[in-house]
Parts: C-alpha cells; structure tokens; sequence
C-alpha cells in the first residue's frame, strides 16, 4: 500500500441499481424505515438525496472511494468475490485485491453518520501508520 493508503475504499450497497429499484428503495425508506436492509444508504443518504455532511466527507477525502449497489458489483466482481461478502459492506481496494473494511454487522451498528465517517477515519489513519 502507498504510503499505508489503501488504492480506494469500495462500498457497497444492499440494494441494487436501476430506477425501479430506487423508486421501491424511495418507497420502502418512506413507508417503513425500520425495515430498510441498507444501513449504509440509511447513514449516508437521506429519502431523495445524498446527506450534505457525507457529500462533504467524500469530496473532502483524500482517498478514492468507488460505490457500487449490490447487483452492480456482483456482476464486475462476482467470479472472484461475490460470495465472499454481505452486504452493505465497505471494503479496501490495492492492487486487485479487496479486503473487509467495515463489516455488514457494524454498519448495521452505527446510528449516525458522524459514527460511519469517524470509523473510516480512524481505520484510515490505522492503515497509515503501519
């Protein structure tokens, strides 16, 4: 890893892509927002748009990010590991291979955004100082 940086954070969504998907994600965050399974859309994104706080965490960042819904990794990485992880997931990118960031199960533990961009930080900061 350069300089203990990972190449890019990948994450990944526990939804797949397309309108009507987004429309029934709309639906669902809508109607009953208990049970939505996408804890990562849940921290970073609001019902229509992306949180402003997350958009300025991203863009701010020094390290690439790449976002995927399920479906769309599955399909570019799925021969090599789309077995391999649950989902929402993020996970650390170098040199094609891709390694747990932040698990399903404590993305499924966080309840505020503040929490998600703290823990990237702080693993960040992890990955740097080896």
């Amino acid at each position: 890893m350069k300089n203990g940086n990972p190449q890019k954070l990948v994450f990944i969504y526990n939804a797949n892509s397309g309108l009507r998907n987004s429309v029934m994600d709309i639906a669902h965050k809508l109607l009953s927002p208990n049970t939505y399974e996408c804890s990562l859309c849940d921290l970073t994104h609001g019902v229509f748009k992306e949180h402003q706080l997350w958009k300025s965490f991203r863009e701010g960042s020094t390290t690439e990010m790449e976002f995927f819904h399920k479906d769309e990794f599955e399909k570019l990485y799925g021969s090599k590991f789309g077995h391999k992880f649950t989902f929402p997931v993020i996970l650390s990118a170098e040199n094609q291979e891709l390694q747990l960031m932040v698990s399903t199960q404590e993305l499924n533990g966080l309840v505020a955004l503040e929490e998600l961009i703290a823990l990237l930080q702080n693993r960040l900061l992890k990955l740097e100082s080896k």
